[in-house]
C-alpha cells in the first residue's frame, strides 16, 4: 500500500536493522485516516473469504484490526496478554515469547466469543519473527475455528515470520514489506 509506505518514509524511524519506530502514526499516536484506509485495504483483500470475525493481540493491533472489522461489518476479538480477574473460566490459553519485549506472556481468549463455525482473519501491526502470530493461530485453532489468513501493516521480510506462517498453510497479506533496514535506512520489497 503506497499510502503506508509514504508515511513510513516520511515519519518512520529506522533505529537499527531490527527496530522501526512508527509510534507517531500507528502504535502510540494513531493517524485515524490512515488507519481507516488500511482497514479498508485489508477488508478489500479478504472480501470473498466469508470471514465471521477479526482477531488481534492487544494492544498495537487493535486499531488496524478494528478498522478492518468495521469495513467487513464483523466483530473484533481481542486476544488478551494479561489474565483478567473477571475473565477466568472457560478460556483458551497459550504462551507467547516476545522477542521485542524479551519476555513470555500468556495469551487468553474466552471460549464464549469463538466457535468452530468461525472463520477468522488475524490482523496485527508488525510481522517479524512470527511468534505472536503463531501463538494467535494456536489459540484460535483450540476452538476449531478456521483461519482465513493474517494481515499485517508492516512485514519485516528479512526476518523469518512470513515463511514460518506460509509453511503452516497461512496466507500472509502485508500492506508494506521491508526488505532491509539499518539506522535511518529502509528499503521496501517490491
Amino acid at each position: 500500500m503506497e499510502l503506508l509506505k509514504e508515511k513510513i518514509k516520511q515519519d518512520g524511524i529506522a533505529v537499527n536493522k531490527h527496530i522501526l519506530k512508527v509510534d507517531s502514526f500507528i502504535n502510540h499516536q494513531i493517524d485515524p485516516m490512515l488507519m481507516q484506509e488500511m482497514g479498508k485495504d485489508i477488508a478489500d483483500h479478504f472480501k470473498d473469504r466469508n470471514i465471521t470475525k477479526v482477531a488481534t493481540i492487544e494492544s498495537s493491533g487493535i486499531a488496524p484490526a478494528l478498522m478492518a472489522a468495521a469495513a467487513m461489518s464483523v466483530p473484533l476479538i481481542i486476544l488478551k496478554k494479561q489474565p483478567s480477574k473477571i475473565l477466568n473460566q472457560d478460556l483458551y490459553q497459550t504462551v507467547v515469547t516476545s522477542f521485542t519485549k524479551e519476555t513470555n506472556y500468556e495469551l487468553t481468549l474466552s471460549k464464549k466469543y469463538i466457535s468452530a463455525e468461525d472463520h477468522i482473519l488475524i490482523v496485527d501491526d508488525f510481522l517479524a519473527n512470527g511468534e505472536a502470530a503463531t501463538a494467535a493461530l494456536r489459540l484460535l485453532r483450540m476452538s476449531h475455528a478456521t483461519i482465513a489468513g493474517i494481515a499485517v501493516l508492516i512485514e519485516k521480510s528479512f526476518q523469518p515470520g512470513h515463511e514460518k506462517l506460509v509453511s503452516q498453510g497461512i496466507e500472509v497479506y502485508a500492506l508494506a514489506r521491508i526488505a532491509e533496514m539499518s539506522e535511518n535506512y529502509i528499503k521496501f520489497q517490491n
